[in-house]
């Protein structure tokens, strides 16, 4: 029997309600220059809650799922966020091309804070564009976006793509488009993506910003040489 949609989140919801922990919540708001809406869980009981829950959801259709995970996005509470990044994850295997609307809506009208945006984008956006190519190009308009969220998180969903050695025209061109971006959290998200892309290139990724360090911000060149040789790093940090 199928358990009814707004009882399992109001179970979820009193079920974290009974895991918050004051400190929890004081430390895990440190982390964050913009407010964020903590209960104050640890990031493995909130794993281990959103696995268990699936499991128990397991006879529910995708789109029921993606019902569940659009409820608790709209509350703007992180730990909530969270279990809906692991559930949609979790059905990548199920993904269709449709589907990329459903996470368009959610990275535009959600995502508010480089936790939420790094935890969706490198995971469910990543198996995603992996899957379907063809959506690679719509990236790069979120890349245009007037939303520092969406620009970073269309740099970030290439991370775990790029440690595998897959897209590295697009993760050039991707990164050309955000070069000048005066965000540091858009900074820091097109640095850590092409730090990323060094692991399976270094000398591709060590070029290019060479060729761009006289006008590439400080912050997004440290990202991306992190991983490249000491002698390498020296010469791409020399002004």
């Amino acid at each position: 029997m199928k358990k009814d949609l707004d009882d399992v989140i109001s179970e979820i919801r009193n079920h974290l309600s009974l895991l918050a922990n004051e400190q929890t919540k004081m430390s895990g708001e440190r982390f964050f220059k913009e407010k964020v809406v903590l209960y104050g869980v640890k990031t493995g009981l909130v794993q281990n809650m959103a696995k268990n829950y699936l499991n128990e959801l397991k006879t529910l259709s995708k789109t029921e799922i993606f019902a569940l995970c659009e409820e608790l996005w709209k509350s703007g509470v992180m730990e909530e966020a969270f279990i809906a990044c692991n559930w949609s994850n979790a059905l990548s295997k199920k993904y269709e091309p449709n589907d990329f609307s459903v996470f368009e809506n959610w990275v535009n009208k959600y995502i508010s804070n480089w936790a939420t945006c790094d935890t969706f984008c490198n995971h469910s956006m990543g198996s995603f564009i992996s899957k379907y190519l063809q959506y690679i190009n719509n990236l790069k308009h979120w890349a245009k976006s007037d939303n520092r969220w969406v620009k970073r998180a269309s740099a970030v969903t290439f991370i775990i793509p790029a440690r595998k050695g897959f897209f590295l025209k697009d993760i050039f061109e991707l990164a050309d488009i955000l070069l000048l971006d005066k965000d540091d959290m858009v900074q820091k998200g097109y640095g850590w993506m092409l730090k990323a892309a060094s692991q399976a290139f270094p000398k591709e990724v060590f070029d290019f910003v060479c060729e761009r360090k006289a006008f590439m911000p400080r912050t997004a060149l440290r990202y991306a040489i992190e991983k490249l040789p000491a002698e390498w790093k020296a010469i791409a940090m020399k002004k």
